[in-house]
């Protein structure tokens, strides 16, 4: 079957170094976590191309996984276009990384048997590169003892399984049989997937991102809004394309990165400890919203207000992370790039705390009331290096990571 309005099979989606899938979507209601699995995917750098199964269209259409990925949805092995385009040979070849999401009782059946009588068990019989199934059926079903049996050879054959899960199933019952969930596949797939490869392969990118929480009892803290969305969305960019990405983050509401080293941190002290322990590096991205002050003292107990409550909060000067790694005299990183969030006079304020702080560039945001960049999805950067500015318009924070991530390259390698 042919889709309009899409990209060649096995497309790039703008990103020639992308890793591939090719994710089988078998039959059954778990289908449509094929969607959002297709969508996960994307999100770590890999480019996917459906194959639909007769029962699968039952549930999910080929246009919505077109939408998804912008590549041709395939569903037919007698298509004299789709083998006169990509035959099912190459097709089976072409991707990194067969993933059969939901694996049915059937597919599994056929698999194991070395049965291609439709194009997904075809593409599964003509492969040369690995599979990973994700089982979903009804309980008694996965309990038969043919099922376990064409597990067990399954895997003697060298095919990967990600689930199935215990819970309620559409059906009504309730045991082991549901799909894994989406978040899940996509985690065992990274595993299987090769490292990816850009840009900026082989080089080592530390990254703060997210608030720091600075205590004051045992409840309270002084802190502020930032989301860590994005710091998170540069980390992601930068490992996407090929680097190995520490990202020190401060407490936020994110999923990690996939790829990345993720250090947990609180407070501005753990985060120039964390930093310092991160190094060496190439690049050192400062995008945390670090509390320039701390309360002087913490106490042990909550503070109450039948005791008279705060009249005052003695503050002292937290350390300065950004300026500490720009001013290191041995194993500085060859780029140390910080984040200036200002209200007024942002260009003026920002190119004074570059000079100041001694870092190569300093990207400029306005995160005044109405703006809504702290915990917002869209960025609008300036970004000052000393020989001229560079007004980036108005974009998403994961496109302007993907951005960032290029320009870095580019200076890496002009030196």
């Amino acid at each position: 079957m042919v889709n309009g309005n899409v990209r060649q099979p096995l497309a790039e989606n703008g990103n020639p170094h992308s890793r591939r899938v090719l994710l089988v979507v078998g039959g059954g209601i778990a289908a449509y976590k094929s969607l959002e699995l297709a969508r996960l995917l994307q999100k770590r750098g890999v480019s996917v191309t459906a194959v639909l199964t007769a029962g699968g269209a039952e549930f999910i259409t080929p246009l919505a996984l077109s939408g998804l990925t912008g590549t041709k949805t395939y569903t037919d092995l007698f298509s004299l276009t789709d083998e006169v385009e990509m035959g099912h040979i190459e097709l089976s070849r072409a991707a990194d990384l067969i993933i059969v999401a939901p694996a049915t009782a059937n597919i599994m059946a056929k698999a194991a048997q070395g049965i291609a009588d439709d194009l997904a068990t075809t593409l599964l019989l003509a492969t040369d590169k690995p599979v990973l199934m994700a089982p979903a059926m009804n309980v008694k079903m996965w309990e038969h003892p043919a099922t376990q049996r064409n597990l067990a050879q399954l895997k003697k054959d060298g095919i990967h399984i990600v689930g199935p899960e215990e819970g309620a199933m559409a059906c009504g019952e309730h045991g082991m049989g549901r799909l894994a969930e989406p978040e899940t596949i996509a985690a065992a797939a990274e595993r299987l997937l090769p490292k990816p490869q850009g840009v900026l392969s082989g080089k080592r990118i530390v990254i703060t991102a997210g608030p720091t929480y600075e205590p004051l009892d045992p409840v309270r803290f002084v802190g502020n809004r930032s989301s860590g969305k994005q710091g998170y969305a540069i980390a992601a960019a930068c490992r996407n394309e090929g680097a190995e990405v520490t990202l020190i983050s401060g407490p936020v509401h994110l999923s990690p990165p996939p790829g990345c080293e993720v250090v947990q941190v609180r407070t501005a002290r753990e985060m120039l400890e964390a930093s310092e322990k991160a190094l060496p590096a190439d690049v050192f991205i400062a995008c945390a919203a670090v509390a320039d002050y701390r309360p002087a003292f913490e106490t042990t107990h909550k503070v109450k207000k039948e005791r008279g409550g705060l009249t005052a909060i003695d503050l002292v000067e937290n350390p300065d992370i950004l300026a500490t790694v720009s001013q290191m005299e041995e194993g500085r990183p060859q780029l140390v790039i910080g984040f200036a969030a200002e209200t007024d006079d942002v260009i003026g304020h920002a190119e004074t705390k570059r000079a100041r702080k001694k870092c190569d560039w300093i990207i400029a945001n306005d995160v005044s009331p109405g703006t809504d960049v702290m915990g917002g999805d869209r960025n609008t950067v300036t970004i000052i290096t000393g020989k001229g500015d560079e007004a980036l318009p108005e974009m998403p924070k994961d496109r302007l990571g993907a951005y960032l991530a290029q320009r870095i390259a580019r200076k890496l390698s002009a030196g």
